[in-house]
């Protein structure tokens, strides 16, 4: 009984179908089955499959027939299989052709090479249209054949032009030749374990005279199947690579090439992996959708669940720090475009778990800096007008959380004579209390965070004044200001209006919006953060305010801080942020200090925080939680709780006040 013959069929258009190739093969006798390769990830066709057949002839009439046929407009190549890996890829017996006229296709250049042997393969190369790059590749069965082609076609003139005809070269092979001219050091791997040095020395010998050689083995003393040949001359170095290389030594044939240093191979590798790093980018375009925003809760079989709703899954994974912790964000693969972006618009800025996610397609790093770029100069004329016009308050200057302004070490006041004529106030005194530690504040009785600055006040007015029983626990922003000596100051004449408000308004503009990307564009990376600060802050502190305004009614007059501080032990952490005896100014910094967390995130993320309500409302929260997480942890440390006003720590965490 004859043995079953498969045959690769290649160059397949992206549109066959595994019935149009049962169809087309299904008619030569001797059939069995056929198979089209699809991709384990997204089930698309790669373009090639396997026919199998009863024996070598019926094979080979399949070859005849079929091979260069056009199905669905494109034309198929049809081969032997050949499940050696090693003599798929050794080259033996392989041409490269170019300088070829557009007119010659597969066809023709087989029918040009046939006469000198039997082809195996035989390939024109051709653009994603169609049309011919003007070379190809032609792979005989045996090596001599390969060589009468060179002798024979090498040089002449087809189609009116004089074609060039090679040994082919394989691109790690091409970067060898490129990186040194000179050697004499050859490596030589795949070596049979019956090989021993003599063997070795005796098939190299006959190119040039061998001044060392070695097999390397373990510690056993068994040979590790590679080794080093070195001549004492460079061209019978080259002559034994090329002849030697794909030869039959016992029962494997060796591959034979200049011997690399560390740095080379790396090189060659860093580009082989670049390369499959591009295709695999190239194979998942618009299939990877990025998603952010993921509680830590969440898993990947959650993240998978949630998401098959939109389309078939092929990968659902959550990213991970080295502790297995989530980063907050993950990646889903769906199996085609119409998915992903059906995902995007469906799930874009839904809750999940509590948080509203982000969804985009994945991109590269390069991709993601050349979104930007294009991002930062979309507009490249032009200038945002002012965000706020006659205002004499001076805007917060934020930093980065954790960083503390060098013009302002351990608190001291900066120096006088400052932007708008802003002049450091007085420190602040409560009879009766102690002096506060290195002048820790001179803005309000808390201590703060290194990255948040504070509220300034402007010059003229008076310095801030304690809480005591003729003033209410809760005032306004604008009010706490115009207060002097504990009593009420006549309002302003409308000149002096509040930073807060005026920033958020004018935030708030599309046209402003519509320009922000201009003024980001022409601008230095610190002023970007400044302008986004600007638009920020009255927004953080709108959601925190609006908040603590809800126990503005519930104001408790004649009680003391510290009997707030012996009232407050009752409660937990939580309850007591929002209390009515915290002051404006408390708020304000607060607010300070989220703008100034905020302000660590990418300026595109921050773009989409001011468009996206909720995700800011997000994104608040977690530095809520950070904030109160640092607040017991600087009570841990400290083991009580201090007494006075001036040293109590702001907690950050929303809860009700009862």
């Amino acid at each position: 009984m004859e043995e079953q013959c498969s045959l690769y069929v290649g160059d397949l258009d992206p549109s066959v179908t595994e019935e149009q190739l049962i169809q087309s093969f299904s008619k030569i006798q001797g059939y069995i089955s056929a198979v089209l390769c699809p991709d384990t990830i997204t089930g698309r066709s790669l373009c090639y499959g396997y026919v199998n057949f009863f024996g070598y002839q019926h094979a080979m009439h399949a070859i005849e027939i079929m091979n260069h046929k056009f199905i669905n407009g494109k034309s198929i190549r049809v081969a032997l299989s050949l499940p050696n890996s090693e003599a798929r890829k050794s080259g033996i017996g392989n041409l490269f052709v170019k300088n070829l006229d557009i007119s010659v296709d597969n066809s023709k250049l087989q029918h040009i090479f046939s006469k000198y042997g039997k082809i195996v393969s035989c390939k024109v190369a051709v653009t994603p249209e169609g049309k011919s790059k003007g070379y190809g590749y032609v792979q005989f069965e045996s090596k001599e054949s390969s060589n009468d082609a060179i002798q024979k076609v090498n040089g002449t003139i087809v189609e009116g032009k004089e074609i060039y005809v090679s040994r082919f070269i394989s691109r790690s092979e091409r970067f060898q030749a490129n990186s040194g001219a000179i050697y004499t050091n050859l490596y030589v791997k795949n070596l049979d374990s019956e090989v021993t040095e003599e063997i070795l020395r005796e098939k190299f010998s006959q190119f040039g005279e061998i001044t060392s050689l070695l097999i390397s083995k373990d510690e056993n003393g068994v040979s590790k199947g590679f080794g080093f040949v070195n001549f004492e001359h460079s061209n019978d170095a080259k002559r034994a690579e090329e002849s030697m290389h794909g030869t039959q030594l016992e029962s494997k044939a060796i591959y034979v090439a200049r011997a690399q240093t560390k740095a080379e191979r790396q090189g060659i590798l860093s580009a082989q992996f670049e390369q499959r790093r591009k295709e695999r980018l190239q194979k998942f375009k618009g299939l990877n959708v990025y998603v952010k925003h993921i509680d830590e809760n969440v898993d990947d079989s959650q993240l998978n669940d949630y998401f098959s709703q939109c389309g078939v899954i092929s990968s659902a994974k959550i990213m991970r720090d080295q502790k297995g912790a989530s980063k907050g964000f993950g990646f889903v693969c769906f199996s085609t475009p119409e998915e992903a972006n059906m995902a995007i618009k469906t799930l874009n800025g839904v809750k999940f778990h509590g948080k509203p996610l982000y969804l985009a397609i994945a991109q590269s790093k390069a991709e993601r800096r050349a979104f930007l770029q294009s991002l930062y100069a979309r507009h490249n004329s032009g200038f945002l007008r002012p965000f706020i016009a006659n205002i004499t308050t001076p805007s917060p200057i934020y930093h980065k959380f954790g960083y503390q302004p060098p013009w302002r070490p351990n608190g001291f006041s900066p120096p006088v004579g400052g932007p708008a004529g802003l002049q450091p106030p007085p420190l602040r005194v409560i009879p009766g209390n102690p002096p506060m530690q290195n002048r820790q504040s001179l803005y309000s009785p808390f201590p703060r965070f290194a990255g948040a600055y504070p509220m300034p006040y402007p010059q003229g007015q008076s310095q801030p004044v304690r809480f005591n029983k003729h003033t209410g626990y809760q005032q306004r922003a604008g009010n706490v200001n115009n207060l002097s000596n504990g009593h009420p100051r006549p309002r302003s004449n409308g000149n002096h209006v509040p930073l807060a408000d005026s920033s958020c308004s004018s935030a708030k503009t599309p046209n402003e919006f519509k320009d922000l990307s201009s003024k980001l564009a022409a601008s230095s990376a610190e002023e970007r953060k400044d302008i986004l600060g600007r638009l920020l802050y009255p927004l953080v502190e709108k959601l925190h305010v609006s908040k603590y305004n809800r126990f503005r009614s519930r104001r408790t007059s004649l009680m003391s801080w510290k009997f707030w501080l012996d009232l407050s032990s009752d409660f937990s952490p939580a309850d007591r942020v929002f209390c009515p005896f915290s002051s404006p100014g408390f708020q304000s910094d607060i607010a300070s200090k989220i703008t100034g967390m905020l302000l660590e995130m990418d300026n595109a993320e921050l773009l989409l925080l001011l468009e996206s309500h909720e995700s800011l409302a997000a994104k608040v929260e977690e530095a809520v939680q950070v904030l109160e997480l640092y607040q017991t942890r600087s009570k841990a440390s400290k083991g009580e709780i201090q007494a006075t006003a001036g040293q109590l720590e702001p907690l950050s965490s929303e809860a009700s006040f009862n």
